[in-house]
């Protein structure tokens, strides 16, 4: 699949439906082996341009899909447009839909204690049969990391859900993919999923994410954000620069 480089960055042009046929034949390859999937955001991108530990996970990670109106604009504004978007909130229903389908188990691991087992119920009583054989809060610390890979071997998950937040949690996979669980066929960050499927954070209604003005619905009920949504507009006018002048400069 065709990668679009935005600002040093390289995500996969492909939308929910071309994301989940990808990520339905990692779980069906053999032999099986480990794969990483990113969402990727405008933070991300702007993380990865000073950090570049996480700018060389994304740019060879298995799957880095459009997520975000902001990745969507960039694409169109490079005359590079993607085919739509794969979210992480659509990407983890698809998996409990999948789950429920064909009896891949899941493990929910991060967000702060209890929130990944709200969110399990959540996708239990919306998908019937959804197979979660754990979630965990723990957390990304070299300490926490023996209790993690105790039960994550008890479980034996097929997917792996990580909510440590970017680029913590997609740093922790790549850091730990070669000694997690083999049955783990697809190791996924989701961010703020859980919370949203928990409802401890508001998920902006749909009419709003289909205009693409989530960003704004977070200003208002999280103003507390306002940096990292300030980050968005500089990723914007960065974009721009590399569409006018060629390839952006830190």
């Amino acid at each position: 699949m065709r990668r679009v480089q935005i600002l040093g960055v390289g995500i996969h042009n492909c939308d929910e439906a071309g994301a989940v046929q990808v990520v339905e034949a990692f779980l069906r390859e053999e032999p099986a082996r480990l794969h990483h999937v990113c969402t990727v955001n405008p933070e991300f991108v702007m993380e990865a341009r000073d950090n570049s530990a996480f700018r060389q996970l994304l740019n060879r990670v298995d799957l880095a899909t459009p997520d975000g109106v902001g990745i969507i604009a960039a694409g169109k504004l490079l005359r590079k447009p993607f085919k739509g978007r794969a979210t992480g909130v659509a990407l983890v229903d698809r998996l409990a839909e999948i789950s429920a389908r064909d009896g891949y188990s899941l493990f929910l691991l991060g967000a702060a204690p209890g929130v990944a087992g709200e969110a399990a119920q959540v996708l239990e009583g919306r998908y019937p049969g959804v197979k979660i054989t754990g979630t965990y809060s723990g957390s990304p610390r070299h300490e926490d990391w023996p209790d993690i890979l105790e039960r994550l071997e008890v479980a034996q998950p097929s997917i792996l859900l990580v909510a440590y937040g970017a680029p913590r949690q997609d740093l922790w996979i790549d850091e730990h993919r070669a000694d997690l669980p083999a049955s783990i066929r697809v190791a996924m960050g989701v961010g703020g999923v859980f919370d949203y499927l928990a409802g401890r954070a508001p998920l902006a209604p749909r009419l709003v994410r289909r205009v693409g003005l989530e960003w704004l619905y977070r200003l208002v009920t999280q103003p507390w954000r306002w940096r990292r949504i300030l980050r968005v507009f500089v990723f914007g006018a960065l974009v721009l620069r590399q569409a006018l002048f060629g390839k952006a400069k830190r």
